[in-house]
């Protein structure tokens, strides 16, 4: 088995993040490993063409990130207290995202949450973790959460 020293933990902050947080902690503890805790703000670039003003959606997509960035700062320090962690916002599309993350800082292993949606909501919004599991080359640790 390849070792791990580089996990990335992505995270959408809701709640149940906490629970990835947790999982990803512990394993980075007992491996030694480092974190690189990543939370994916969108876009929004879809909407231009929606007669919204280009500077209108640029100017809320930097206070979303401006936002994340304080909550990523937060979260990171109480969940991986004395661990070798930092956070990052990325912005676009959060499978590609991740991925991409995931390959430019060579990470070994991805931990994140999945949200278990089926039916029409499946349909309707994807699943970003299978989009990740589907595409990543290296072993994805997906976290379903409990109520």
């Amino acid at each position: 088995m390849k070792d791990i020293k580089k996990i990335l933990c992505a995270v959408d902050l809701s709640e149940h993040s906490k629970q990835v947080a947790e999982y990803a902690a512990t394993l980075a503890e007992k491996l030694q490993a480092s974190v690189l805790v990543v939370y994916t703000a969108p876009s929004l670039s879809q909407y231009v063409g929606f007669h919204v003003p280009p500077n209108t959606i640029e100017n809320f997509v930097g206070e979303i990130v401006t936002g994340a960035e304080q909550s990523m700062q937060s979260f990171v320090a109480e969940h991986f207290k004395g661990l070798d962690a930092k956070g990052q916002v990325l912005i676009g599309y959060a499978a590609e995202e991740i991925l991409n993350r995931a390959t430019e800082e060579q990470v070994d292993m991805i931990i994140m949450g999945t949200h278990g949606r089926k039916g029409i909501d499946r349909i309707l919004f994807g699943s970003v973790a299978e989009k990740v599991v589907k595409n990543a080359r290296i072993p994805v640790l997906t976290i379903r959460p409990t109520a």
